[in-house]
């Protein structure tokens, strides 16, 4: 099945499994039209992402987005979609223990008190399936990016109104590089838009026509 692509050799459009405004913007960046595939409820996602005792950080972002990967491919055979479809997860790695989503202002001030004046890992994992009409199985494809971020010192006050803004709570670790707390960042090595939550570089390489 031949699909449209753009002059980079990526495809014209994807289905994003995923509710993150961010990966959307990433990819609208690359030129890609995005339609938004709900895979699943909130409380389906919640579940998805829930760590299992003992699990490594890295093993677990790469599982993640792999279960919502197949519930998006589920999605489509459901709604009898053919194309690109993707999903992602991002974890943030502090000495090897996963820091989550912030349920809690208090969880949100603790995650960011624990970062600040530290270097962590960022790990963001992308699948990529193109699905077509009696598909038996898609190909999926997979990769994880990691990026270091080391934070200086976050001021008390600052990270009292960050945490009442609402900002923390739909982000792993509790921050979002791209935003005001961003001048606190003293360096980053990596991806940018891996830390973001999509990594551009890995992504691309993945959806590129030419390698379907």
């Amino acid at each position: 099945m031949q699909v449209d692509t753009l002059p980079s050799g990526l495809p014209k459009s994807i289905r994003l499994a995923s509710r993150s405004p961010r990966r959307r913007e990433l990819l609208e960046q690359l030129g890609i039209q995005v339609q938004l595939l709900i895979a699943q409820t909130p409380e389906d996602a919640e579940a998805l992402e829930a760590l299992r005792p003992g699990e490594a950080p890295l093993d677990y972002v790469a599982r993640v987005t792999r279960l919502k990967l197949d519930q998006g491919i589920f999605a489509m055979r459901q709604q009898n979609l053919n194309g690109w479809v993707l999903a992602a997860d991002t974890t943030v790695d502090l000495h090897g223990e996963v820091l989550g989503k912030p349920e809690t202002p208090l969880q949100a001030m603790q995650m960011l008190n624990r970062l600040q004046g530290t270097l962590h890992q960022v790990h963001t994992s992308v699948a990529v399936a193109f699905v077509q009409p009696k598909q038996v199985s898609p190909l999926i494809r997979q990769a994880t990016q990691t990026s270091e971020v080391e934070f200086d010192h976050i001021p008390e006050e600052f990270a009292k109104a960050y945490v009442a803004a609402g900002t923390p709570f739909d982000k792993a670790g509790g921050y979002g590089i791209q935003s005001e707390i961003g001048q606190f960042v003293r360096r980053i090595s990596g991806s940018y838009s891996g830390i973001m939550g999509l990594p551009v570089y890995e992504t691309s390489m993945l959806l590129r026509d030419n390698n379907r």
